[in-house]
């Protein structure tokens, strides 16, 4: 018999919520827009609380937007850390639903979430080390080594990796400048030519940039992680032909430095779970393939 587990993929714009069973089917599924901490978590009870009258649900896996607290000395584990997104700045939002539900909650940031998905059931099953990044309103990356999410002192922020760039293309995160999120997010694209991405040409020379800023942060990746696969998603990765630019570019930068058992169009890829990937990884943690819970 199937088990039941409510997973949730929390993002700053809309959680998603459902109730899947261990063999990935979705049983139901709303979308909640996120507002305030009180509203939207109020609207996530009301989702889950009619279907533990229904069903027996084992656990709750939560893959969060961050930064997420995961120290588990600490006493907001579980939690959202200081954030830009108003108002959600230290909201103990595991614990929360721990209590309010009665439920295991299994969580992690959204970007371990995915990897954790893909590694188990996509793109990056049978690799020692791999790593998922999306690029879109923001840039979040996972790494998984030997099976393990890795989490030291914190859990990755490779969005702000610092990247070289041209002295007159200044990026645009408020911290650091030019680390990716700063220069290849959409604002920042919007921010760098006053156009929103997805009204740019084709042959505009916003994607030639994206393609060297990308390419330079895989290289980063390679030298330093040597990833068997580099799971490139989010919104600004959907532009048709974007991808495919990224490998050779990369290839280019890398210089023949490195003799690769794969060529890096193999290594660099697309998720093979989609839009869909936090999701499974929210119902992976509720398997318990991650490490961070809390219990009633």
């Amino acid at each position: 018999m199937s088990e039941y587990y409510a997973a949730i993929e929390a993002g700053g714009t809309k959680f998603n919520c459902a109730l899947m069973n261990s063999n990935r089917e979705i049983i139901e599924l709303t979308r909640i827009a996120t507002t305030t901490p009180q509203e939207t978590i109020s609207q996530v009870l009301a989702f889950y609380r009619p279907l533990q009258a229904l069903y027996k649900i084992k656990s709750l896996g939560l893959a969060s937007f961050g930064p997420m607290d995961l120290n588990a000395n600490s006493g907001n584990y579980g939690g959202i850390a200081k954030t830009p997104k108003p108002s959600w700045s230290y909201t103990p939002l595991s614990q929360k639903l721990n209590a309010e539900l009665g439920l295991p909650v299994f969580f992690d940031t959204d970007v371990n979430g995915a990897i954790l998905a893909e590694y188990l059931w996509g793109k990056a099953q049978n690799s020692k080390v791999a790593v998922y990044v999306t690029i879109g309103t923001g840039v979040g990356g996972g790494i998984i080594v030997n099976g393990h999410i890795l989490n030291g002192l914190h859990h990755p922020e490779m969005g702000h990796m610092l990247l070289p760039t041209k002295e007159d293309n200044n990026g645009h995160c408020p911290f650091h400048g030019n680390c990716l999120e700063g220069l290849a997010a959409g604002p920042s694209i919007q921010k760098t030519w006053q156009e929103k991405a997805e009204n740019l040409a084709d042959d505009h020379p916003a994607w030639q940039q994206q393609v060297d800023h990308i390419a330079a942060f895989c290289h980063n990746l390679i030298v330093t992680l040597g990833p068997e696969k580099i799971i490139l998603g989010g919104g600004v990765l959907q532009k048709p032909g974007l991808l495919e630019k990224i490998a050779p570019q990369c290839e280019e930068k890398l210089n023949q430095y490195l003799t690769l058992p794969q060529t890096l169009d193999e290594i660099i890829v697309a998720p093979s779970l989609g839009d869909k990937s936090g999701l499974y990884g929210a119902l992976a943690l509720a398997m318990g393939h991650g490490s961070h819970q809390i219990n009633c």
